[in-house]
């Protein structure tokens, strides 16, 4: 493993241009679980509560669980070592880029920036008649579903099934893919359309793919050049030890 991680390293050193491409594995030490697979939210909640048309035709019913997944569950996370250490390669210019899937806010408030939510964010909410955007904390979720002032539905600002990836996000992860020299990718398994598409459009583009995850992904066998097996906290605080002397404390 040391040897793999060297030249993560190398390989990370030698780029003009890196994106990290992430996935629920990077939440899943700071208490978030993921949606799919063995203790998955949906083996707890059924998925068609984040079906844009069942939102739309029960809004009371799917405000139900989004309030107790999103804003009663979720909200004593904190990010984790591998979002503040990406956070820190990002502030010495080692990764340009961040395209997310979660939508669990925690990049940002690592301190990371140029960070693309490919899905959205939870929280932030909108206005389905007036476009009106409110942070989560100004809303009253006590009555539901929550209203804006102009009386309209309120939203998460996240991509319910049968909607669109919003095109920023979208646009970006292209644009990353055609850039890069380098794709970190942690923490995602290349199961989600259309977001699994992006890192080997970026391997078609010449890019090398180092992937950090527990266990080999979609990915690992076709498209990684060099796998990091292990949690996102332990490898990340590996290669960023391996890039730097001495070794960086979370404060």
């Amino acid at each position: 493993m040391n040897e793999q991680i060297a030249r993560a390293a190398e390989i990370l050193q030698a780029s003009k241009f890196t994106t990290a491409y992430t996935g629920a594995g990077i939440s899943v030490e700071s208490g978030i679980p993921p949606f799919r697979g063995d203790g998955g939210l949906w083996s707890k909640y059924p998925p068609e509560s984040l079906d844009i048309d069942y939102f739309l035709r029960d809004p009371e019913g799917s405000w139900k669980v989004i309030r107790e997944i999103f804003f009663d569950f979720f909200k004593q996370t904190k990010y984790n070592q591998a979002h503040f250490l990406l956070a820190e390669m990002q502030k010495h210019g080692l990764i340009h880029r961040i395209i997310t899937q979660n939508i669990d806010n925690l990049h940002q408030e690592a301190g990371s920036t140029q960070v693309f939510e490919f899905h959205g964010n939870s929280k932030s909410l909108i206005c389905l008649v007036c476009l009106q955007a409110y942070h989560a904390s100004e809303v009253d979720l006590s009555v539901l579903p929550p209203r804006c002032s102009c009386g309209g539905l309120l939203k998460p600002d996240f991509v319910f099934f049968g909607e669109p990836i919003p095109m920023d996000p979208l646009n970006a992860a292209h644009e990353a893919a055609r850039l890069s020299d380098v794709f970190l990718i942690i923490g995602t398994t290349g199961e989600v359309m259309p977001a699994n598409m992006i890192p080997p459009m970026a391997k078609a583009n010449g890019a090398k793919i180092i992937e950090i995850n527990p266990e080999e992904s979609n990915y690992t066998r076709k498209i990684t050049d060099v796998f990091l097996k292990g949690k996102a906290t332990t490898m990340m605080q590996a290669l960023y030890d391996a890039l730097f002397s001495p070794p960086l404390e979370n404060n």
